[in-house]
């Protein structure tokens, strides 16, 4: 499964190329569209970060006559949520708790009131 996902994270590691996965989320868009988002970039410069988008497959492209219609695909995402996230999560949650831990431990030593030696 590791190398399915080598392509998805090779697409996600370009700023801009997760730009356009965030412009997806909100809807479906032209490519067109796309390319007018990114007004330092070429339109192929674009529609290169969008083959390797499509090749990650984070990125479904369809025709509309003349018009390619881009959609974001979330699919591999979640892929690399449940493979490499979700493995850790409960390590965060447990060091989250032990801050919280220590956090309440030094608050309450703060409020004790000090013993001073006459």
């Amino acid at each position: 499964m590791s190398g399915n996902l080598d392509h998805v994270w090779k697409a996600l590691s370009d700023s801009t190329r997760r730009e356009i996965l965030d412009l997806l989320r909100d809807g479906p868009r032209t490519t067109s569209e796309i390319v007018e988002q990114f007004p330092d970039l070429s339109r192929f410069g674009v529609m290169k970060h969008l083959d390797v988008l499509r090749e990650a497959n984070l990125v479904n492209t369809r025709s509309e006559g003349r018009k390619r219609i881009n959609s974001l695909n979330v699919t591999p995402i979640r892929q690399i949520m449940e493979r490499w996230i979700h493995k850790y999560e409960a390590y965060w949650a447990n060091s989250l708790l032990r801050v919280k831990e220590v956090a309440e431990e030094a608050a309450a030593e703060k409020k004790k009131p000090s013993r001073k030696k006459a």
